[in-house]
């Protein structure tokens, strides 16, 4: 028997209709919330051992460009994959989890030498908002309706053109200084980016919970495991960003 089903997430990762067309429960079990819990403890160890690689890289003075680059433009490339390619979620996750730690690593210690501390900063404010908002969402205080959904779609969209706008004119040698000024609008903009990507987490709780609800696939497990995962990759980076415009304008 297949079931269709209608969600949304401002995460690309968890787009719109994720499981439309999925036929549920018919081998290898169904997804359950404790699964995909388990499932992204897991890549989150091998994201922080993969980070450790290349953050002791830096720490002993030993060339890490290289494996930051391969990092952002493999994990970009494996995330593509899993989004089109939903089923390859158990696969596809492990080795994302891998490359986006290289990256992660290798830009943390960049920053870390710069301001010591900061990552560490960045690494309790990250899960210590994931925990704020899980709080938050099973105890009904933060829901899931559908113009919050819209918003945070809407918000996130917007921040995605800011984005690419940056980069097509960083091209030509040109910088918007609301992205990387540490000045009042600079630090603003960061701070209402960190808001954004921490109200993801509320529509990733919220797919997980619907998915399990409804019998979706076992490897959806991995799937939404992904899909938290790009979402606490991109809060911890702005977190980050946000402390180090903090604290170059000290």
């Amino acid at each position: 028997m297949s079931r269709r089903f209608n969600f949304r997430s401002a995460n690309p990762a968890l787009k719109k209709n994720p499981f439309a067309d999925i036929t549920a429960g018919l081998r290898g079990g169904v997804m359950t919330i404790n699964g995909t819990v388990n499932k992204t403890a897991l890549s989150l160890m091998i994201l922080i051992a993969s980070a450790s690689f290349t953050w002791n890289m830096g720490m002993e003075g030993v060339p890490f460009t290289g494996f930051v680059m391969m990092g952002f433009v493999g994990g970009l490339i494996v995330a593509l994959i899993t989004i089109f390619k939903m089923h390859l979620a158990p696969y596809t996750t492990p080795i994302y989890a891998v490359l986006e730690g290289l990256a992660l690593g290798g830009i943390s210690v960049g920053v870390e030498l710069q301001y010591p501390g900061i990552a560490s900063q960045a690494i309790f404010l990250t899960f210590g908002t994931l925990g704020a908002l899980l709080l938050a969402y099973r105890s009904g205080l933060v829901q899931a309706t559908e113009k919050f959904k819209m918003g945070v779609v809407a918000a996130t969209g917007g921040i995605a053109i800011v984005y690419f706008l940056s980069f097509i004119v960083g091209m030509f040698g040109v910088s918007i200084p609301l992205i990387h000024s540490s000045g009042t609008f600079g630090i603003l903009f960061s701070l209402a980016v960190v808001v954004i990507a921490a109200l993801n987490l509320i529509l990733d709780f919220d797919f997980i919970e619907k998915g399990a609800a409804h019998g979706a696939p076992k490897y959806m497990e991995w799937y939404g495991a992904f899909g938290l995962l790009v979402t606490l990759v991109w809060l911890y980076l702005e977190i980050l960003h946000l402390l180090a415009k903090l604290k170059s304008d000290d």
